[in-house]
């Protein structure tokens, strides 16, 4: 197994903790904005790191060249294990600032840290050590923000357990959520569930009540049970394809009720491994692109050489672009940056370089209520963003306004 030390790490921006930079405006061939892609223009940022105005003439001050690019908002991730050696399984806070650290440097500026399948104690204490992390930084951090926690786990079924830990299996149990949001200083944004365990329906309409997004993932349920989970207040279907009912003309099952409900939202795992591009393509077709997100589902062994890890407990073995349970050879997760599965959608022709831009960065966003603060370019806002070559390979990362690729 590799053993890499991930703590020599060099935090980028340390030096520059609290000082003020040199406002300037990035001039490129395209921009993509709320509500439109513009361009060419210039894209102001103030002194303090945020978001001015877009405009087509060239403003007073320093100017930065970047010939024949997009600037785009930085890439939201919002189903991820980790990162670079680290997992969020962890509950360790150096840990998760190092994913951070790097994430950044790979297009992600904006993450939901992900839990698994554990034992109760040991969720909370991932919590913590998350929501530290996320507490701490301040307007010079220059890492992928943490937007929030994704709870994937553990009320799943042992049917479509995949890399969780059928060992810690259980059902919804709002009690044990509060438990963990509150190890989380309220951070938890999103939970993941089997609508066929026991108390689904009324862990989901909770959740609904305090404003958390309640998903569908790891379940064996039928069309019928998986619609009535949407009924009250289910908005969202993790990685699908991967870990649910397929579909069947008789019975539609988990991945016909993620097809057939136009306002829920569907991940996808656009690696190539994972789900081949025809399916990406029929989920596109039904849902509509808006209503698709782009995630990784990272493990932490990401960006890491290919070899032997463990990932939630259980080992794990990386080869080829992807992750293996090593005792049984299924898939175990990605490995996967959303820059590449960014390009990966448009190079398959399923859908415009705009459009699969948008798929990593607002709709992720909005889907995860979190586009209050990320995945948009606006005024005000921390100037988070990616600047893409033509072939939208990722030419530069600004974090608050800095770059973070030569640090």
């Amino acid at each position: 197994m590799f053993v890499i030390d991930c703590r020599k790490v060099n935090f980028a921006g340390a030096g520059e903790e609290g000082s003020a930079m040199e406002p300037f405006a990035i001039h490129a061939e395209r921009f993509v904005m709320p509500g439109r892609l513009a361009g060419p223009g210039y894209l102001s940022v103030s002194k303090e790191g945020k978001f001015d105005f877009f405009s087509f003439e060239r403003p007073e001050g320093k100017i930065v060249e970047a010939p024949g690019t997009w600037v785009a908002p930085g890439f939201v991730d919002t189903h991820i294990h980790g990162f670079f050696g680290h997992s969020t399984t962890d509950a360790d806070s150096a840990g998760i600032e190092a994913s951070s650290i790097e994430l950044a440097k790979h297009g992600t500026t904006s993450w939901l840290p992900t839990t698994f399948t554990l034992p109760a104690e040991e969720i909370s204490l991932d919590c913590k050590a998350i929501a530290e992390v996320a507490r701490s930084h301040n307007d010079s951090w220059q890492g992928a923000r943490i937007q929030g926690i994704f709870l994937e786990g553990p009320f799943f079924t042992e049917e479509h357990v995949g890399a969780q830990d059928p060992r810690h299996l259980c059902d919804p149990d709002i009690g044990l959520f509060h438990k963990w949001q509150d190890a989380a200083q309220g951070l938890i944004r999103r939970s993941a569930l089997a609508p066929e365990r026991e108390g689904s329906l009324a862990y989901i309409a909770a959740l609904l009540g305090e404003g958390v997004v309640a998903a569908i993932g790891h379940t064996d349920a039928t069309y019928e049970q998986a619609m009535a989970a949407v009924d009250v207040g289910a908005t969202s279907f993790v990685h699908t394809y991967n870990g649910m009912r397929g579909f069947q003309h008789r019975e539609p099952g988990v991945v016909g009720a993620a097809l057939s409900t136009p306002s829920t939202y569907a991940e996808v795992i656009c690696d190539g491994h994972h789900v081949l591009p025809a399916a990406v393509k029929v989920l596109v077709a039904a849902k509509g692109w808006q209503h698709v997100v782009l995630i990784t589902d990272c493990l932490g062994c990401g960006g890491l050489p290919d070899g032997e890890y463990v990932s939630g407990g259980l080992p794990v073995v990386m080869r080829d672009g992807a992750c293996y349970l090593r005792d049984k050879g299924s898939l175990a997760g990605s490995v996967l940056t959303l820059a590449e599965a960014v390009r990966n959608v448009f190079n398959w022709n399923l859908v415009t370089a705009e459009q699969a831009i948008r798929m990593a960065t607002e709709i992720p966003a909005r889907a995860n209520h979190i586009d209050g603060q990320c995945g948009k370019i606006a005024p005000g806002r921390f100037a988070d963003f990616v600047v893409l070559r033509d072939d939208l390979s990722l030419a530069d990362t600004y974090v608050g306004g800095r770059s973070v690729q030569g640090s």
